[in-house]
């Protein structure tokens, strides 16, 4: 878009939006018909926000996200704990958040919910208070994920799952569509089901990211120990820590297996022993 004097504007606002005055708009932004952008927000450049969108409290948008139509970012969380302290959301660049998405700001005096860089959040899924999402990951359609959850980087949530409170999701991890995720998803393993389980390695997102064939090899003899074995969770860390080559793969796992504070996931063949 060019002005009579071929100058390209700096942000293009559509007439019925409306920006409070303390709101801080970056360069070449984009905000669609009947949003509203409040008070202490800050849009960052190149920035596109659609229609009927809502951003509220004191809300950072990264460079060149997409907010598509209905989405409502920075609103007060759903938790009866919430008095009206001052708390944050933040959103990493590039980050797309489709239509009807909400993502509520944190409860507890200066705390923040953050959303990280290049995710994608479909619609109608739910981000609650206090959440802290990684990079490259991939929330998809209907998906609840309740407060002070932590999914780390390049991770997947199928559509219409639920994830509890407090539930750490690893990296790389997947969640199978519709499943509920009570305990903690160790990084690198796929979960599905009504209560999640794991039910194997994924081998597709740790090619897809890069590793190397030595590291996936440490990562299944990782898999083989935590859920093959028989050994209890502290046994298995142990053996892992003696019996598989460093590397920065390994090194995380160990580093949340460690930090464990829900219990992992168990596996499906852990039931069927159990059953028998």
């Amino acid at each position: 878009m060019k002005t009579e004097n071929n100058v390209v504007p700096l942000r293009k606002i559509h007439e019925t939006a409306v920006v409070y005055p303390g709101a801080r708009i970056g360069r070449e932004v984009e905000i669609g018909p009947y949003s509203v952008i409040g008070e202490n927000v800050f849009v960052g450049d190149g920035t596109k926000i659609g229609a009927h969108v809502v951003l509220d409290g004191w809300t950072t948008i990264g460079r060149d996200c997409q907010l598509h139509h209905g989405a409502c970012v920075g609103g007060a969380p759903q938790d009866l704990k919430f008095k009206g302290e001052k708390t944050f959301v933040y959103i990493g660049d590039n980050t797309i958040i489709r239509e009807f998405v909400t993502i509520n700001r944190a409860t507890g005096e200066g705390e923040e919910t953050r959303v990280g860089a290049n995710c994608l959040i479909m619609a109608t899924a739910h981000i609650a208070h206090n959440c802290q999402i990684g990079n490259n990951v991939i929330i998809a359609n209907g998906s609840g994920i309740a407060g002070h959850v932590v999914i780390e980087d390049r991770a997947i949530i199928s559509g219409l799952s639920g994830v509890h409170q407090f539930v750490k999701i690893g990296r790389n991890a997947m969640i199978g569509g519709a499943s509920k995720v009570v305990q903690d998803v160790p990084p690198f393993v796929i979960a599905d089901g009504r209560p999640a389980r794991v039910c194997g390695l994924n081998s597709v997102g740790i090619a897809r990211a890069g590793l190397s064939e030595d590291v996936r090899r440490n990562l299944k003899k990782a898999y083989r120990m935590l859920y093959r074995s028989g050994m209890k969770l502290s046994e298995a860390i142990t053996m892992m820590e003696q019996d598989l080559d460093s590397n920065e793969a390994v090194e995380h796992l160990l580093r949340f297996l460690r930090n464990v504070d829900r219990g992992i996931c168990r596996s499906r063949r852990d039931e069927e022993i159990t059953e028998q």
